[in-house]
């Protein structure tokens, strides 16, 4: 599994994200705090606070180019092999 932290604090940003998870086949979610919402869904996302960052988890059968895609949305240093 693949996690980086990112930052969705607009309204564009939130749909862009969404437009470019849902290019991807796989499981990706968003964690905050207690709670996972599919990464694919807008409305999942609308209902976390995006005043924080948040985590996206992405399964082993997420092309790792989506890893790069994400850097203009991520908060942490873009590591395609960093797994946990």
């Amino acid at each position: 599994m693949q996690r980086c932290q990112i930052l969705l604090s607009s309204i564009e940003r939130v749909k862009n994200f969404v437009r470019l998870v849902n290019q991807y086949p796989g499981q990706i979610s968003i964690v905050s705090g207690p709670y996972v919402v599919d990464a694919k869904s807008i409305m999942g996302i609308f209902s976390l606070n995006l005043n924080e960052p948040v985590t996206v988890e992405m399964r082993d059968d997420v092309p790792a180019e989506l890893m790069e895609r994400l850097a203009p949305f991520s908060i942490c240093e873009n590591n395609p092999d960093q797994q946990a």
